[in-house]
């Protein structure tokens, strides 16, 4: 995700151990992958750190942790982010000891009012921690004796996809839920992580150990979420699975730029655009694409093109981003799986090889994606002799049929080069 991240740590920033390290066995557990991540009133940054900061190195060696306090992000901020690397257990230890901290400064700086338990979270997490009709979130209420409130959607920017999960009771209550928050986040990672292993079988290839993209892996697991953007302040999450999936795809030798139409709904167009333009130019900095909302179309008033031009890699980020907004804003349902339909053109010389003989290429690029792939048959080519190939699926089948499609598109144009090429030769010798 280029230079727009601005974050310090990913997870497992520290990386794997090194080759020969004498304490290799010395952790019964191995570290999260998921860290705890905190947002404490700024007052309070100073207490925890401590005098010359002996109070956060005592933390960190008690709960054999590694703890980011993340003073410079958001200057005048009211609060701060910490951010926690270690097991789900060090990750509690180190939430209580904060706690007990933050609690004793108010009581001696004689702060009145109930200093909350404030958790970050990936906004792709929090549906998953509210359970359906809310009954997760209910449940962790009974159980801990607490009152738990969630930033609203709204307060999500292209910036900043972390909602803040907001905790109200006795410290030995806040812990509790902090033990139940966090398990229900870090086993929505766990099974998102394991259906990527399974759709990563869908890419030939595709090395992911090698990649360093899971747990385990050189440079870490990541968050698999499509909808993450680069992270306000020190965020933790950093580029996604399938970000890497694709960049890795995209450092292909053909990575020239490319044009997709996205079709939205056209009562989206203005969440897109922002106000005054902001979403919009955001996006495009942030894809490194241009992104134009077409004119309306008389003839089909229900939905808006998006002219998205640029490489793979920028596809994929502007494309990915424009899915998670749509659901962010509601324009689909809770159940609802966001379905679009992109256009994008082919040679009409690659046409024939994009469909196969009887269909069989379309037909197994359909079974490979899960995306509905249609080649219409009675196209006239346009001035560019090209025509459109329509995809409509989720924004992973999309994805990937895109790609799949350029493949087959570069492969017959590296199969004409050398045609082209060895008529000249060939005459050299007749002669």
């Amino acid at each position: 995700m280029a230079s727009l991240w601005r974050t310090t740590r990913g997870f497992n920033s520290r990386g794997p151990p090194r080759q020969g390290s004498p304490n290799l066995g010395a952790r019964p557990k191995l570290q999260s992958d998921v860290p705890l991540r905190m947002l404490v009133p700024t007052q309070f940054v100073g207490a925890i750190i401590g005098k010359e900061g002996a109070t956060i190195r005592n933390i960190t060696k008690q709960t054999h942790s590694k703890i980011d306090i993340h003073r410079k992000e958001n200057a005048g901020a009211a609060e701060k982010p910490i951010t926690v690397h270690s097991t789900p257990e060090g990750c509690s230890s180190a939430c209580r000891n904060i706690m007990e901290i933050m609690q004793k400064e108010a009581i001696d700086t004689k702060i009145t009012e109930e200093i909350p338990l404030k958790i970050l979270a990936h906004n792709n997490f929090v549906g998953r921690l509210i359970g359906k009709e809310g009954r997760n979130l209910k449940k962790i209420e009974q159980d801990t004796d607490t009152k738990i409130t969630i930033s609203p959607l709204q307060d999500l920017t292209l910036y900043n996809p972390e909602r803040t999960i907001t905790v109200k009771g006795t410290l030995e209550a806040c812990a509790k839920a902090e033990e139940e928050i966090m398990k229900k986040i870090r086993e929505s990672y766990e099974n998102d992580v394991a259906a990527m292993h399974l759709q990563s079988n869908l890419i030939p290839g595709l090395n992911l150990n090698a990649l360093g993209i899971f747990p385990g892996a050189a440079s870490g697991g990541m968050s698999p979420s499509v909808l993450s953007g680069p992270p306000a302040g020190a965020q933790s999450f950093g580029v996604t699975q399938l970000d890497k999936m694709f960049l890795y795809l995209c450092q292909q030798p053909q990575v020239e730029s490319e044009t997709v139409h996205l079709f939205i709904p056209a009562l989206a167009v203005g969440a897109i655009i922002g106000k005054q333009g902001q979403h919009i130019k955001q996006l495009s900095r942030f894809a490194g694409a241009s992104i134009k909302i077409a004119p309306a179309d008389e003839l089909d008033t229900k939905q808006r093109m998006v002219i998205i031009t640029g490489p793979p890699e920028a596809q994929f980020k502007a494309q990915g981003r424009i899915f998670g907004k749509l659901k962010e804003e509601n324009f689909f349902g809770p159940k609802e799986e966001v379905k679009l339909e992109a256009h994008i053109k082919v040679p009409s010389f690659a046409a024939g090889r994009v469909i196969g003989k009887g269909g069989k290429t379309v037909n197994e690029l359909q079974n490979l994606t899960s995306a509905e792939v249609v080649v219409p048959r009675d196209q006239t080519p346009d001035e560019n002799d090209q025509v459109v190939v329509k995809i409509t699926g989720h924004f992973y089948a999309s994805q990937l049929a895109q790609r799949k499609i350029q493949e087959i598109i570069s492969q017959v144009r590296r199969q004409q080069q050398p045609k082209a090429s060895a008529t000249g030769p060939a005459v050299a010798r007749r002669k």
